[in-house]
């Protein structure tokens, strides 16, 4: 049974169910655990702020979400797995609103990180924020 995306518990079920799955797939697991090793705890801790400021207006999130991804050696094969398995876990776990706001901005950074991850290689450019 799914539920609504209400509290900063839902968010919590949200990202901790998403990232264990992206921490066992063929295609994204190797590149966040290479980014992020054993600092597992303070990402998601950093998810939960994003997600929380996002989808509950509760402003806990501070800075630039896509610096950390500037330089990551990724493709638009990688963020289309990111948002199969972001919809994925999203539909087996919620509906309503906010759930379809989380795909929507989901989708939207994706295509946006894609963007400027591009244009910054095509350029070789450094990114500023």
């Amino acid at each position: 049974m799914t539920q609504e995306i209400l509290q900063i518990e839902d968010i919590k079920k949200l990202v901790n169910s998403f990232y264990a799955k992206v921490r066992k797939d063929d295609v994204l697991a190797d590149i966040f655990n290479a980014r992020i090793g054993n600092r597992w705890p303070e990402h998601l801790e950093k998810m939960y702020r994003f997600w929380q400021t996002v989808l509950l207006e509760e402003h806990t999130y501070f800075g630039s979400p896509f610096l950390p991804h500037a330089n990551l050696p990724i493709a638009a094969e990688h963020f289309d797995r990111w948002i199969q398995l972001f919809f994925q876990t999203i539909d087996e776990e919620f509906h309503g609103e906010k759930a379809e706001r989380a795909k929507w901005q989901g989708q939207r950074m994706a295509e946006m990180f894609l963007s400027k991850i591009e244009y910054h290689r095509e350029n070789k450019s450094k990114p500023l924020l």
